[in-house]
C-alpha cells in the first residue's frame, strides 16, 4: 500500500470524520473542502440516506439480506448494525475492490457468521454475485437489497455502467430492491472540477450524471416514494432543505 497516493475510500473516510486515512488523502479532501466547505456535510448526508433506506427495507419491506457494493471503510452505523437494530439475524455481504478496505472491513465488520466481506469489483457482477461467501449467505431466490451508495459515479460510460447495473437487476428475485445514490451534474463547475481532480489523483474518475440517467439505473424497477431525490430529502424529517453545492441524489426501487 502506497500511502503517498490518495485513495477514494480514505478520502470519503476523512470527509466523514474517520481516522483511517493518511496525509495524501487529507490533502485531496482539503482541496475539495477549499472549494466546497460543505463537502463533509454532503458525505454525511449520503451516509444518513443509506441508513434511512436500510431501516425502511427492514421495517417496511421485510428485507433480511443485503449486498452492500462499494461499501468503503467501516464507519458508524454500518449496514448490518442498522439492519439488525430492527431485525436481528439479518445477513449482510460487504463488497469492495480495494484490498486495504477489505482487510479493515474483515477485522471490524465480519464478526459473526451472518456478515461477510468480499473483495471484488462491482464492474464484474459475476465475481460479486457468484463469490462463494456471497452464495453462502445470500439466497438470490428470495428478496435481497443491493446497495450502491455513492459508487456508480466511479464507473464511466465507457465501462458500460448501465449494462453492469442491469446484470445485477436481472439476478434479483421479485420483491428485491436496488438502492442508488450518485453525484448529479448540477454542481458549480469549480466544485466538481476540484472533486474530479481529487479522485483522479486517487486513480478513480468521477462521472456526474443527470437525474434522468441516474434514474435509468433502476430499469423497470418501481421507485419507492418519494422517488429519486436529493439524498437530504429522501424520507427525511429535514425534507425541503436546499441542496448543497455538491449534489448527490438517491433512490430505492423494488423489482415487481
Amino acid at each position: 500500500m502506497d500511502t503517498s497516493i490518495p485513495n477514494g475510500a480514505r478520502i470519503y473516510d476523512y470527509l466523514l470524520g474517520g481516522k483511517d486515512n493518511f496525509a495524501a488523502d487529507r490533502q485531496a479532501a482539503e482541496a475539495m473542502l477549499a472549494q466546497n466547505p460543505q463537502a463533509s456535510q454532503t458525505a454525511r448526508d449520503n451516509r444518513a440516506f443509506l441508513g434511512r433506506a436500510v431501516r425502511y427495507l427492514v421495517e417496511e419491506a421485510g428485507i433480511r439480506q443485503f449486498v452492500d457494493i462499494g461499501a468503503g471503510l467501516p464507519t458508524q452505523q454500518n449496514v448490518h448494525e442498522v439492519a439488525r437494530s430492527g431485525a436481528p439475524g439479518t445477513r449482510v455481504v460487504y463488497v469492495d475492490s480495494d484490498p486495504t478496505v477489505a482487510i479493515h472491513a474483515r477485522a471490524l465488520l465480519a464478526t459473526d457468521d451472518d456478515v461477510a466481506v468480499v473483495e471484488a469489483d462491482l464492474r464484474s457482477p459475476g465475481d460479486v454475485l457468484g463469490h462463494p461467501l456471497t452464495r453462502e449467505l445470500i439466497d438470490f431466490g428470495q428478496p435481497v437489497a443491493v446497495l450502491m451508495a455513492a459508487i456508480l459515479h466511479f464507473v464511466s460510460d465507457e465501462e458500460n455502467a448501465a449494462g453492469i447495473v442491469a446484470e445485477y437487476r436481472r439476478a434479483l428475485a421479485p420483491g428485491s430492491h436496488l438502492l442508488v445514490s450518485h453525484t448529479a451534474d448540477e454542481s458549480p463547475e469549480h466544485v466538481m472540477a476540484t472533486a474530479k481532480q481529487g479522485f483522479r489523483m486517487a486513480g478513480t474518475a468521477l462521472t456526474p450524471r443527470s437525474r434522468t440517467r441516474i434514474g435509468d439505473f433502476f430499469g423497470d424497477f418501481e421507485l419507492v416514494e418519494p422517488g429519486l431525490t436529493d439524498v437530504r430529502s429522501w424520507r427525511s424529517p429535514l425534507n425541503g432543505l436546499p441542496a448543497l453545492p455538491w449534489v448527490i441524489v438517491g433512490g430505492l426501487a423494488r423489482k415487481p
